[in-house]
């Protein structure tokens, strides 16, 4: 990035509950079941298992939503950090943080979220991490439903939740599942799809500094593909303020991208991105003074420029048969560092 902005990255990916979970995917996880002739091992990193039961997946919706309402109530990122990871711990952390900075008492705005009407889609595979969706209806939002994906990387880990959007309800596709109604996760080397889901983050970022024109993915026109970019376009012409935007993919680990196959033989993929704002403002000029959450998250004496960090969790419908456009349905961007020159 240091050639784009003149900046280092501001900070490394937030450590998470699961740092451990490359051992832990590496590790075996054994069955044991007893039978008349003898014992018979079955691998839980080869067997194509379902991720969990649907009661399961409505218990760590719920303790979710405790830990979530307790954190934001108090704003204390570690109320809930043992229940996010990934982009979302990421958005959560810093958003608790600047919270607590300006309001060290805690939130008194605090209304508690409710999630109703929950739907669970649960993959069946083999090896870890394994996951599923929860989409359920919430009393923030404006009527759109709220789809959360949880994952884990081992029998005793706690489910936590990687992904948060926001999407309109009659946006939902249907999803292609088994006659016990398990759901097919998509590898991330698929090429039966528009864009293989492990490169989708790719994709969006070249799109997003290029165009149409700058890559082989073809995304849809909407408000976070062609609007978004005719809005940054639009700021970066401002007279006296420079605005610069360096979009980097996000796809190890905790921020791997995780995909659902859909009856049409597409897939709904969830996948993370990071985006970089620099404002530089005209000699003999300051730049405009940021609010009070962004001076909480921001570091060094903000002067001439202001570079702001952002990380953003997309959710898509991306097509089958190796062609057509990536539809972006929800995005959920959050800042979480700042730096001032």
């Amino acid at each position: 990035m240091s050639r784009y902005l003149g900046l280092r990255r501001l900070h490394g990916p937030r450590a998470s509950h699961g740092s451990g979970r490359s051992a832990l995917i590496a590790a075996s996880v054994t069955a044991l079941s007893l039978t008349a002739s003898g014992c018979v091992v079955v691998h839980g990193e080869r067997e194509v298992l379902p991720a969990t039961t649907r009661d399961e997946a409505a218990t760590a919706l719920q303790e979710f939503t405790a830990a979530y309402n307790k954190a934001d109530k108090a704003y204390d990122s570690s109320l809930d950090a043992e229940y996010t990871t990934g982009a979302l711990a990421d958005i959560d952390s810093a958003r608790l943080t600047a919270g607590k900075a300006n309001s060290p008492d805690g939130n008194a705005r605090h209304a508690p979220l409710k999630l109703t009407d929950a739907k669970f889609t649960i993959p069946k595979k083999a090896g870890w991490p394994r996951w599923f969706l929860a989409d359920a209806a919430g009393n923030k939002g404006g009527g759109s439903r709220w789809l959360l994906v949880f994952t884990r990387s081992g029998l005793d880990e706690t489910w936590e939740a990687a992904y948060l959007t926001l999407v309109a309800p009659d946006a939902l596709p249907k999803f292609a599942v088994d006659k016990d109604g398990w759901a097919e996760a998509v590898p991330a080397n698929a090429a039966d799809l528009a864009v293989p889901p492990g490169e989708l983050s790719t994709a969006y970022t070249t799109y997003l500094k290029k165009g149409e024109d700058g890559g082989e993915a073809a995304f849809a026109e909407g408000p976070h593909t062609s609007a978004w970019r005719a809005l940054r376009t639009k700021k970066a012409a401002r007279p006296g303020l420079a605005t610069q935007y360096i979009d980097e993919p996000m796809t190890n680990g905790d921020y791997a991208p995780l995909a659902l196959r859909t009856e049409d033989g597409g897939a709904l993929v969830f996948f993370t991105t990071r985006h970089f704002e620099k404002q530089t403002a005209a000699a003999g000029t300051s730049v405009p003074a940021p609010n009070k959450d962004v001076l909480a998250l921001t570091t060094g004496d903000i002067r001439q420029t202001l570079t702001m960090e952002f990380v953003s969790n997309e959710v898509a419908l991306n097509p089958g048969g190796g062609g057509g456009e990536v539809e972006i349905l929800g995005r959920i961007q959050g800042l979480t560092a700042a730096k001032g020159d």
